[in-house]
């Protein structure tokens, strides 16, 4: 209840307008849990907001609940229902007004229950009465969707810590791009030169190969979490992890065909619910098929890296991909894509430019055509930066590490990030 709830610590500094949501995009936000949130607007513009801010990603497994009348309805829903986790109350009233409501309402509220208020006076001392009475947060109107997000999703995450659970989805736009390659050199670099303890889920049960690029051989692995649902915690799930490096931790599947693997959309859920508890980056290497399964995961994730080669089937499916999930992740980023396999002598090749003429966007990085390396280190059970950690593809894979996870500013030039090679391949191919 509002009586009850723990204080939040008062601001010393006058309040400012919420960021805009340009800003906020490029922001980790950890998504909410299983709760209920009811939000009571007072004008169309918030409830809109609201109820796109329901159907973000993050909000995915919370319930959301729209209705007009700020807090004189929120005071008169209460008296004969029991509150939901969350209340968000709009108010366009004065300060003493405000305050008067939220007493009315703490009459009524369960204990436990955070209020989040949204209201256009921008006054410290409101803002001090308000956390007095244990207001979770309150907002300069007008709010914009991933305002209501972060929110929300800030209740439930720990203050003035470092976002933990960051989800990392790698997916090649056709088979045989190389996509897993990529995604464990990325979170081989993400271990070992960004020290950020790191999970590789490999989501091909019966083809993966993190177990051969690893040279891991686990009893056990993610299989055994998808199969026994029940039994997931984050104790079991920790059980299944087989140590790569002292940050690196291999989710291993099986890649036997003793058994078939349909899946549920929701399948992998309980793992990864897990997995972010403790886990600050998980890199998931999802296999290309089109599942329930993989489109709920590649939406869910907090980045995608789509990996491409230059032909025109890729092109395609790269586009297909980036637009539907553009559309299904309005409040994220656009997803990330790069070239691989680039520049194999006398095959025909569409450009990078091209690609970036198709899909809006310059590619994150063009990776060169390099069997011996690439042959190598996958015969050996290494990573690139394991056989050459001075080859300029182990560098770029240490750059999109640093992109990926956040750590560095993404710059996309006319040739594409991390690209130095790219003119001496397009010479070397004429």
């Amino acid at each position: 209840m509002i009586k009850h709830a723990q204080q939040v610590a008062v601001a010393e500094h006058e309040l400012a307008p919420s960021a805009p949501a340009e800003t906020a995009i490029e922001e980790h936000i950890a998504p909410a849990p299983r709760i209920s949130v009811q939000a009571f607007c007072e004008t169309v513009e918030t409830a809109a907001a609201v109820q796109a801010a329901g159907e973000d990603r993050r909000l995915v497994k919370a319930h959301v609940k729209i209705q007009m009348g700020g807090v004189t309805a929120a005071v008169e829903a209460y008296r004969s229902s029991p509150t939901p986790n969350v209340i968000i109350l709009e108010s366009n009233n004065r300060p003493d007004d405000i305050l008067a409501g939220l007493d009315q309402l703490a009459e009524v509220c369960d204990a436990g229950t955070r209020v989040i208020v949204f209201g256009r006076i921008n006054d410290v001392t409101l803002y001090r009465e308000l956390t007095r009475r244990g207001v979770s947060d309150y907002l300069i109107a007008p709010v914009g969707t991933i305002d209501v997000v972060r929110a929300i999703c800030g209740l439930y995450s720990q203050p003035d810590s470092k976002p933990v659970g960051r989800i990392i989805a790698v997916v090649g736009a056709k088979g045989g791009v190389g996509a897993s390659t990529v995604a464990h050199n990325i979170a081989w670099a993400i271990a070992r030169d960004l020290a950020l303890d790191s999970v590789v889920a490999d989501l091909d049960l019966a083809f993966g190969t993190a177990g051969l690029d690893y040279n891991q051989d686990p009893p056990q692995g993610i299989a055994d979490a998808v199969f026994s649902p029940d039994r997931v915690d984050t104790a079991f799930v920790d059980r299944l992890l087989s140590k790569c490096t002292e940050h690196l931790s291999l989710l291993a599947a099986p890649a036997t065909l003793d058994r078939v693997y349909d899946f549920g959309a929701d399948a992998f859920d309980s793992v990864l619910d897990s997995l972010r508890t403790t886990i600050p980056c998980v890199v998931l290497d999802v296999p290309h098929q089109w599942a329930g399964w993989t489109r709920r995961l590649l939406v869910a994730a907090d980045d995608i890296l789509i990996v491409a080669g230059p032909d025109l089937a890729n092109l395609r499916n790269a586009k297909n991909l980036v637009d539907l999930l553009r559309a299904a992740r309005p409040n994220d980023h656009r997803p990330f894509y790069c070239l691989n396999q680039v520049g194999v002598p006398k095959r025909p090749e569409i450009t990078p430019a091209d690609f970036a003429k198709a899909l809006e966007d310059q590619p994150l990085a063009v990776i060169p055509f390099d069997p011996q390396m690439f042959g190598t280190a996958a015969n050996n059970g290494q990573m690139i930066a394991e056989v050459s950690t001075s080859h300029k593809t182990a560098e770029m894979f240490r750059e999109l590490a640093q992109v990926l996870t956040g750590r560095a500013e993404v710059k996309r030039s006319r040739g594409g990030l991390l690209t130095p090679l790219l003119a001496k391949l397009m010479k070397r191919q004429g």
